[in-house]
């Protein structure tokens, strides 16, 4: 296990932006429609049973809540993995699937092991996910980057375990690095909470946000094509029989290269505003602690 050190200077700086700056909690969706920023993707890889991320899951809902970073729309996505489930809790939200990824970023960042928690971001740096300086530091790095658009514009129940999304993509510029791109839909809980009985973080009462229920590769753009069409997108666990039950869902489109490479597009919408009927008071909102987490050393697994 190896302890990170932390400038106290950049986390409390960090603190006052997300403390001050804004006034009020909402989805990094609820944006106007000129907004300009930069979408950002932070996939944060964590687990109930790592004693570690708490406070990693706790600055993730401030980000996604207060959006401190300038020029940047962070959108947040936490994917729980599976190979802590053995350590005396079983995670409800865990799946292979996420630790599957993790694996894949593993490898193209040239690490020894995977570990939690770790915060991913735009695909093109990682960082201890509970470090919330470093994290602020990679999104300003990569906030500059140019981005594909993406329109999330539509979003309807096609029966009780599939959405069906209307996806618009435009096609990746001539002289981009890559021919070709995947695009991933992701769908995710707006917040969820658990009581923990057992493992590392018994009782504790641990709440998330942006918790991924699926991901799924839907198709690629490519030089000079875009992608406007619908695509099902398959639920996991979540059952929906009306748009009403998708108040606590959000969706994420993004376009990442080949092979776990970098992010060069996102889009986020709650899913129940963008059904074609819904009653908006119904929607979810993200809520955020009144503090910033305490710096956390990230913890090593054990596969």
């Amino acid at each position: 296990m190896k302890t990170a050190k932390f400038g106290l200077t950049l986390f409390v700086a960090l603190s006052l932006v997300i403390f001050h700056s804004y006034s009020h909690w909402a989805l990094a969706s609820d944006l106007p429609a000129h907004d300009t920023r930069t979408p950002v993707l932070l996939e944060l890889f964590t687990s109930e049973g790592c004693s570690s991320c708490p406070p990693a899951d706790a600055l993730l809902r401030q980000l996604d809540g207060a959006q401190p970073i300038p020029g940047a729309q962070v959108i947040v996505l936490s994917e729980h993995v599976d190979y802590w489930d053995h350590e005396g809790w079983k995670d409800a939200y865990s799946s292979r699937l996420f630790t599957e990824r993790q694996e894949d970023y593993e490898r193209r960042f040239g690490l020894k092991s995977a570990f939690t928690p770790q915060m991913v971001i735009d695909g093109a740096k990682q960082t201890n996910g509970s470090d919330g300086p470093a994290v602020a530091r990679a999104i300003e790095n990569v906030r500059s980057q140019a981005k594909i658009p993406i329109h999330i514009s539509s979003v309807s129940v096609a029966n009780t375990n599939t959405l069906r999304v209307h996806l618009v993509v435009e096609a990746l510029p001539a002289d981009f690095k890559a021919r070709k791109a995947d695009i991933f839909v992701a769908v995710a809980l707006n917040e969820a909470q658990s009581h923990v009985s057992g493992g590392e973080n018994k009782g504790r009462d641990i709440r998330h946000v942006a918790v991924a229920e699926s991901i799924d590769k839907v198709g690629t753009v490519a030089t000079g094509r875009n992608f406007d069409r619908d695509v099902s997108v398959k639920l996991k666990s979540v059952k929906v029989k009306s748009t009403s039950d998708l108040a606590n869902l959000r969706l994420i489109a993004f376009v990442q290269e080949p092979d776990a490479g970098e992010v060069v597009g996102a889009a986020l919408v709650n899913a129940s505003l963008a059904a074609p009927t819904v009653d908006p008071s119904t929607a979810g909102r993200t809520m955020a602690d009144a503090s910033l987490p305490e710096p956390s050393t990230s913890s090593t697994p054990v596969h």
